[in-house]
Parts: structure tokens; sequence; C-alpha cells
């Protein structure tokens, strides 16, 4: 039993990104909403993507700066040692999904310093 709930959590991780790169928000919501009810509390490399996963939604919504301080605060929150490899690609993804001409807004530029840093 706890390896099919382990099993569904990753799927619907993995899921979540492949329907938030689509443009497939409502289902993309759905799988991190899913995800987030099966996941530990411990799991902080997990929620952190589907966090990223969520703002990137937000952003494709229309509202950047909530992207933005969502995934600030995300990385923020995080162990040094988790800002590198899978989780700062998909923050940098986010970033340069922005358009340029927002780039000198407050909260992109924060967000662009946290991966930075």
């Amino acid at each position: 039993m706890v390896w099919e709930i382990f099993i569904e959590q990753k799927h619907n991780v993995h899921l979540s990104h492949a329907l938030t790169t689509l443009g497939d928000i409502r289902r993309a919501r759905e799988s991190q909403q899913r995800a987030l009810e099966l996941s530990a509390p411990t799991s902080t490399m997990a929620c952190t993507l589907l966090t990223i996963d969520g703002a990137a939604c937000s952003h494709h919504d229309g509202d950047s700066e909530e992207a933005c301080r969502h995934t600030v605060t995300a990385l923020i929150g995080l162990p040094d040692g988790y800002r590198t490899g899978l989780v700062r690609r998909r923050a940098q993804d986010l970033y340069e999904a922005i358009p340029a001409q927002h780039h000198r807004e407050r909260a992109v530029r924060e967000l662009r310093d946290v991966i930075a840093a």
C-alpha cells in the first residue's frame, strides 16, 4: 500500500510538470494537488518542484509577479544543498519564460537574484 502511494505521488509530480509545460493548466493544478495530498511533509524536493510548477501555472495565467514571489519563497525555504540541479533548472526555466521587458520588475529581479545565489 505504501509503495502504491509513493508511485502515485511520483506519477503526479511528473505529470504536473508535463501538463504545466504543455500549458494544460487545469489538469496540471489537479496533478499538483493530488501529488501534494500524497506527499510526506519531508518530501522537500517534490513539494518544491510542485510549488514551482504551480508558479509556472500562475505565470501562464498572466500573473508573473505571483509566480516569482511563490518561487522565491520556495527557494529561500530550502536548505542550501537543495537549490541546485532540477530545482534550480525549473526556477531558471520560469525566469526565462518571463518576457525580457518585465525583468526590471522587483519580483522578477528577486527571482533572478535567488537563482544566482
